[in-house]
């Protein structure tokens, strides 16, 4: 129900409430043909924007169309390990453009660093307000909404609280989608989007098995370790820590194609599209205003940190903002692989960002949880179907 195109917020009956079921185990057919259907909209979209020379259009491309798509009804989706796969493939990628001066220059990023904290804060904030106001959202509502990136973490905690699943999830899926299509565009029309650069000294695979096995086997240690341990990002973040400190210190040289880290960005695009199977139009509808309003809240603040930093400390603009954009660290870390930007320096600060929230979020909620409780007498859930991840 929406009033003055508002969505209705309410406390469930003893008979309606949102409920988390899990779905019906699909077939081995049903699932191999939603995979080869996902792949094929996704793969249409990277060739589609590539072609149109569009920046970073792999993922781009493959992340709207996977979006239209699903809204359109079609039951989009990839199996989660080969998702799991493509993540570790694309961590593998981005650290291997890592240069042992590279990582020697991180040491001079400490007030970078520290300032894109306190951006992000000033982008949660930011956005909360806009959503009380503007929307009349509750306020834990609106701080989940509002928290850029650590979208897993994000719901999980959401849930838990009884909050309003389907408006967070589009708020945050959509900052998601809006950023990997503006931010390239963007630089793109700058001219900031730096030309493609590989490894000094890398070999082909076949030149260098074993250092592959190395490279494959400790990425994939360090991926499952920070998935078990709810490491935002971990899956793509581990690898890229791996790959970066090996290619970085000199000790393996191995690289993956370029087509092949394509293949994993048309894959990982077409994940962040397919959130939005199961989501009715009437209901995008409805939460759209929210969405868009609070992605360029967050946009003009993010914006005026990173240009602040940018003249300040004299750093690359298309690394700042790209490290400073309000988006998931899987996300900006593949625009980074995409838009040929320092890996090295976006996940530093996006590596800060994703410690202040999952440090920060828990304690702001347990802090709002409390009186929240005391004013409604139980926790806010919605009515109706629930988001599709």
């Amino acid at each position: 129900m929406l009033i003055s195109g508002k969505p209705e917020i309410r406390p469930p009956s003893p008979t309606r409430r949102l409920q988390i079921q899990p779905s019906m185990p699909a077939s081995v057919t049903q699932t191999l043909r939603r995979t080869i259907e996902t792949l094929l909209i996704g793969g249409s979209g990277g060739i589609l924007f590539n072609l149109a020379k569009f920046p970073a259009g792999w993922i781009a491309g493959s992340m709207i169309c996977c979006a239209a798509a699903a809204l359109a009804g079609r039951p989009l989706g990839l199996p989660h390990n080969l998702a799991r796969a493509f993540y570790i493939v694309l961590g593998m990628s981005i650290g291997a453009v890592a240069t042992p001066q590279t990582v020697l220059g991180m040491a001079s990023w400490p007030l970078s660093i520290a300032a894109v904290t306190v951006a992000m804060a000033a982008v949660t904030l930011g956005t909360v307000v806009y959503l009380k106001r503007v929307h009349g959202w509750d306020t834990l509502t609106a701080v989940f909404a509002g928290t850029p990136g650590g979208l897993s973490q994000v719901m999980v905690l959401a849930a838990e609280h009884g909050l309003e699943l389907r408006g967070i999830a589009i708020v945050q899926s959509m900052r998601v989608v809006i950023l990997a299509v503006c931010v390239p565009a963007g630089l793109g029309l700058a001219g900031l989007a730096g030309p493609a650069r590989l490894p000094v000294g890398s070999v082909a695979i076949m030149d260098a098995p074993w250092e592959l096995v190395i490279l494959i086997g400790l990425s994939v240690t360090v991926a499952v370790a920070l998935l078990r341990a709810g490491f935002p990002g971990g899956l793509i973040f581990g690898p890229m820590v791996v790959s970066g400190i090996l290619h970085g210190g000199g000790y393996i040289h191995v690289t993956f194609p370029p087509w092949f880290a394509s293949i994993a960005m048309v894959a990982l695009g077409s994940v962040a599209g397919s959130r939005f199977t199961g989501t009715p139009l009437r209901l995008m509808a409805s939460y759209l205003g929210a969405a868009i309003g609070s992605f360029f809240v967050a946009v003009v603040i993010a914006a005026a940190f990173a240009l602040g930093v940018t003249l300040l400390l004299s750093l690359h603009v298309g690394d700042v903002v790209v490290a400073y954009a309000p988006g998931s660290i899987d996300a900006m870390m593949i625009l980074a692989l995409a838009l040929h930007l320092d890996p090295v320096f976006v996940g530093a600060h996006h590596l800060a960002r994703v410690f202040t929230v999952t440090l920060a979020l828990p304690v702001i909620v347990r802090t709002l949880a409390p009186a929240k409780r005391a004013k409604s007498g139980r926790p806010l859930r919605s009515s109706g179907d629930g988001f599709a991840e």
